[in-house]
């Protein structure tokens, strides 16, 4: 079985597309969405759309940081995020809404354990980004019995943990493409990175394929239409920083 892990799409349907399309290739046979479908971007319905049809086809998903700001909007704009969450929520149909609500924030399929932050206090969305974070969601995956790898998104970066002999976390920075082997008789947390929008200086796209009969895990950059989708942002009237985002892959 070839599982796809898709993050942190934030309303990025070119980018989305070009994952999904790419995963296939790879001989993709099922997806796993870990959060963040909505924020930021120009698309959030069809985003929204496009995975809770997957889902209906079997696909997993679990529910981010930015979903809970769509459903619920602060009044005020303090924040860069406030805004986009006001006018997300206000594009997404109650049906919609509804749909990203009863998403949980962790699940489980076989050794598999899928959350968009940490799975210590999923709801507080902790950034899994150095070994002491990435130690304490490990841990705290001992609750769910079986369970052998790790992965969630959040910090829009790719990086590999694995506990080694000692019983120590090392982290691993992955090559994009490049297979690399992840026993079960180690425990693994992987960030899947960002879909709609990196931030390391690349624009090219992220997500990740575990193929748990090889026990292989690869990294992969895609390419997609960026321009296409910051000419979206610039269209819907949202902040011209989010485009530039994009454009700049930051």
């Amino acid at each position: 079985m070839k599982l796809a892990l898709l993050s942190d799409i934030h309303s990025n349907w070119f980018a989305l597309q070009a994952c999904l399309e790419h995963a296939r290739a790879q001989g993709a046979q099922q997806f796993a969405f870990l959060g963040d479908f909505v924020g930021y971007g120009a698309q959030p319905c069809a985003v929204v759309d496009c995975i809770r049809a997957l889902v209906q086809e079997g696909a997993l998903a679990v529910r981010g940081n930015h979903e809970a700001l769509a459903l619920a909007p602060p009044a005020g704009t303090s924040q860069v995020g406030d805004l986009s969450a006001q006018w997300t929520h206000q594009q997404l149909s109650p049906s919609q809404r509804d749909w990203l609500a009863g998403l949980p924030l962790v699940q489980q399929r076989d050794a598999v354990l899928l959350v968009h932050a940490s799975v210590n206090s999923p709801d507080r969305w902790r950034y899994v980004d150095n070994v002491l974070a990435a130690t304490a969601s490990l841990d705290a995956a001992r609750d769910w019995p079986g369970v052998r790898y790790v992965f969630g998104g959040h910090v829009h970066a790719q990086t590999l943990y694995y506990r080694g002999a000692v019983g120590e976390l090392m982290p691993f920075q992955p090559q994009s493409g490049v297979a690399i082997p992840v026993p079960r008789h180690r425990h693994w947390l992987a960030t899947v990175g960002s879909v709609g929008q990196p931030r390391d200086g690349n624009p090219q796209a992220m997500y990740a394929l575990l193929d748990q009969n090889a026990a292989q895990l690869t990294f992969h950059r895609v390419p997609y239409d960026h321009a296409a989708a910051a000419a979206a942002i610039r269209r819907a009237g949202l902040p011209d920083y989010f485009a530039q985002r994009l454009e700049r892959g930051q």
